[in-house]
């Protein structure tokens, strides 16, 4: 057959070399598909999965960024709540859920860095089943201790823990809890030993600890300030590696005794592993973006939690950093599971 008018030769050398050239049909195809994919993306509603009740900190943090990414994006984000087994029941359904971006997990440190070392058959496998989109914040515990403990810095707490072999108590809302893990952390650190006290919950922990039956507490900022202020618990340190914006006057553990601690209650926002790169990045632009406008920066600090600016990769890094540091203090503290 004879050209069409307008057309050259490059027709020839097409079929001469079609095995590259439809290998790199293929693969600007594919390329040009995701890039579509993004750019259409979303089209109906996502659901946000929440391995926590309504009204718990993870729910509060996810729905915070979901009601503005909802605007943003143009579309419902509706959140489903799925409370059981420190998040791990959640996690297995995103695990499973398709990789299309319209399943979007907001989880914390617990059921990402802990679990992993202190469960043995867990429905997921945080290095394999999800795709890290962003940082979210970063919320560091309080370190605080009944006015009757006659320690008035972190270096002193130490020194009398050592003298005290094991007789000093702290509580903690459940074995795997943050405040358990930042504690054990502490021990392990410090090289000291203080007798864990676990309770149902945060709550009732709070209210041993206000009340003097137990003696020294890694609570939540928000959870600990009104005891403080009121004058029934004494703040001696954060636990985060730099001092918290809702607290600057208070000094770190690293500063004020134990140097390198570090223990901060973190949580992200992740889709099942292998999304699309077009829509990974499109979630993260939009998060980072939420993050840094002043107004949910405040909403944040209200609940004593500093906003963190990451990529996917660098919130992935972090992660696996996190499940080698948990995976250690499990080991030497001997915990096990409830």
């Amino acid at each position: 057959m004879g050209q069409r008018p307008g057309s050259t030769g490059s027709q020839l050398t097409m079929t001469g070399f079609s095995p590259l050239l439809h290998g790199m049909a293929l693969v600007f195809g594919l390329s040009g598909a995701v890039c579509a994919l993004a750019q259409g993306y979303p089209y109906k509603p996502i659901r946000l999965i929440v391995g926590y009740s309504a009204g718990g900190g993870t729910d509060v943090i996810a729905r915070i960024v979901g009601l503005r990414l909802s605007e943003v994006l143009g579309q419902p984000i509706v959140v489903d709540n799925r409370p059981a087994a420190a998040g791990a029941a959640a996690a297995g359904l995103v695990a499973r859920s398709p990789a299309d971006g319209y399943t979007l997990f907001v989880a914390a440190t617990s059921t990402l860095a802990v679990n992993p070392s202190l469960y043995k058959d867990l429905p997921y496998d945080t290095g394999k089943d999800f795709t890290p989109v962003a940082q979210i914040v970063a919320m560091p515990n309080l370190l605080v201790v009944t006015p009757g403990l006659p320690v008035a810095s972190v270096a002193e707490l130490i020194a009398l823990a050592k003298a005290e072999r094991g007789r000093l108590t702290y509580a903690s809302g459940g074995v795997g809890s943050s405040n358990h893990f930042t504690a054990e952390l502490f021990n392990y650190m410090a090289g000291v030993k203080m007798t864990h006290i676990p309770y149902k919950g945060g709550g009732p922990a709070m209210v041993d600890v206000a009340s003097g039956q137990v003696a020294i507490f890694f609570s939540t900022i928000a959870s600990a300030m009104p005891q403080v202020k009121s004058g029934r618990l004494r703040s001696l340190a954060v636990t985060s590696a730099t001092r918290s914006q809702s607290l600057p006057e208070v000094p770190t553990i690293a500063e004020a005794g134990l140097p390198g601690y570090e223990s901060t209650i973190w949580y992200g926002a992740l889709l099942p592993a292998r999304a699309p790169q077009g829509i990974v990045e499109r979630l993260n632009f939009e998060i980072v973006k939420i993050l840094k406008t002043p107004e949910i920066r405040q909403r944040f600090l209200a609940l004593g939690a500093d906003t963190v600016i990451t990529t996917p990769e660098q919130f992935a890094q972090y992660i696996q950093s996190e499940i080698k540091k948990w995976d250690k203090v499990v080991k030497d503290a001997g915990i096990r599971a409830e």
